[in-house]
């Protein structure tokens, strides 16, 4: 009897132990009157999306009846499409540059980083599930990519640079500060590099910080409060060993390039994409479709810098460099988008507002890209970009549930992006009917 007891305690015992099973997860039904599933190929007619947990579990035609238990949204009168990608974005930026020179004196990190959870939740607002966020604090924008992973915060996915590697006096140096700010604004920077070995330091530094993709500054910037143009200002040994270092880390590498040289160069360097690209000739193009680098515009930042020097927002080396670059910006980017260069979707949001990004799909179509080809962008060809197309980009069985609607067709009229009124994240629904959900869900 005594070795009843003993056994049928340890047989409780084992049963304590086990861990007890997950909970069931939880299923949705989206019933969409109009299904853009592949951004480029045709709509669908009325289809249901079936998500379980995190994930598209099915597409099926039709209004399907759901099964028990299951939540229902009702999407009938909306085009339903993937949840879009902003491949250039600035979370620790605010997009007014005049107010943050005012208020540098006076904010430390922790206050950017409140800034940087409203930009995100302001991105998301605006339909997009997924960013790159290409400059800001390394560490506090890596724990921000971390908290909205965890489900902690709103937010859409982030795949994030750490900071922009520039030479001393590039694009992304301390110009234009005095002395007792410069030395602040520098102290601890560990992106500022000068001669091949130094830019491989710099590299495996931002790598070191949590850094998914290395972002550079191959050429002047229009931004930058320094009147050295918007040509190349590191060497193309510099640019190759930032791009190898970065590749044989796992990681991609995109260049900050405005003028020619500095575009150039990058692409013989090997880089995977070009941001900004605002002189781009025929011979630039030829090495776009030699390289199979990706361009990617961010129009909207050009609207915004060109806005903002004439308002009296900016100081005078930016204003004068925003002003250079409006007389050939429309034409250069019209050039790439009739000849075939891959694009994918950026809008250097941080530099204008966020929440507005959807405006860069007007200035897209403003020079000559149809509206199903910019969406497309925003979604398959920027996923591609991303390296993350098995996961993201599409609305298929086995991707990550980042889901959006809007009324109307955004074919027809690509306006109709600016007004999103229902988002899915990684399963979860942020908006519906136009408003929040609270988040995390009661």
């Amino acid at each position: 009897m005594k070795e009843l007891v003993i056994v049928g305690a340890a047989i409780a015992a084992v049963a304590q132990a086990q861990p007890a099973a997950p909970p069931p997860q939880p299923v949705t039904y989206i019933h969409a009157g109009a299904l853009l599933d592949r951004p480029g190929e045709a709509a669908k007619g009325n289809s249901t999306i079936v998500v379980r947990g995190k994930s598209i579990a099915e597409v099926r035609s039709g209004f399907v009846a759901p099964e028990a238990g299951a939540q229902v949204i009702d999407l009938r009168d909306r085009t339903v499409l993937p949840g879009l990608i902003d491949m250039h974005v600035h979370f620790y930026s605010t997009g007014y540059p005049l107010q943050a020179r005012l208020n540098a004196t006076g904010r430390d990190l922790e206050d950017g980083f409140v800034d940087a959870v409203r930009a995100a939740r302001l991105t998301l607002d605006a339909g997009f599930t997924t960013v790159r966020d290409l400059g800001g604090e390394p560490r506090g924008i890596r724990a921000l990519r971390d908290a909205i992973a965890r489900g902690e915060i709103a937010g859409p996915t982030i795949v994030n640079a750490g900071e922009m590697i520039s030479v001393t006096a590039g694009h992304g140096d301390a110009n234009g500060l005095k002395r007792e700010y410069a030395h602040v604004e520098r102290e601890g920077s560990t992106a500022l590099c000068n001669g091949a070995d130094d830019c491989r330091r710099a590299t495996r530094d931002q790598i070191f910080m949590g850094a998914e993709v290395i972002k550079f500054a191959a050429s002047g910037g229009v931004g930058s409060n320094i009147a050295g143009g918007l040509e190349a200002q590191m060497t193309l040994d510099e640019m190759k060993a930032i791009v190898d270092t970065a590749h044989s880390f796992g990681r991609k590498a995109t260049a900050h390039a405005h003028g020619k040289s500095g575009i150039d160069l990058a692409l013989k360097a090997g880089v995977d994409s070009i941001e900004h690209g605002s002189f781009i000739d025929d011979e630039t193009i030829r090495l776009f479709k030699q390289t199979g680098a990706y361009f990617v515009p961010t129009m909207h930042a050009f609207e915004s810098v060109i806005r903002q020097g004439r308002a009296g927002e900016r100081p005078p080396a930016s204003a004068a460099k925003a002003e250079e670059v409006a007389k050939v910006v429309k034409e250069s980017h019209r050039r790439a988008f009739a000849n075939g260069v891959k694009v994918a979707f950026g809008t250097d949001s941080g530099v204008g507002p966020h929440g507005t990004n959807a405006l860069e799909f007007t200035y897209m179509t403003q020079v000559g890209m149809d509206p199903a080809r910019a969406i497309r962008t925003a979604t398959v060809d920027a996923a591609t970009l991303l390296g993350q197309a098995d996961r993201i980009g599409t609305i298929e069985p086995g991707k990550q549930a980042d889901i959006i609607a809007v009324t109307g067709n955004p074919i027809e009229d690509v306006r109709r992006l600016e007004r999103v009124d229902f988002v899915m994240t990684d399963g979860r629904v942020h908006k519906l009917g136009g408003a929040r959900q609270a988040f995390p869900a009661e």
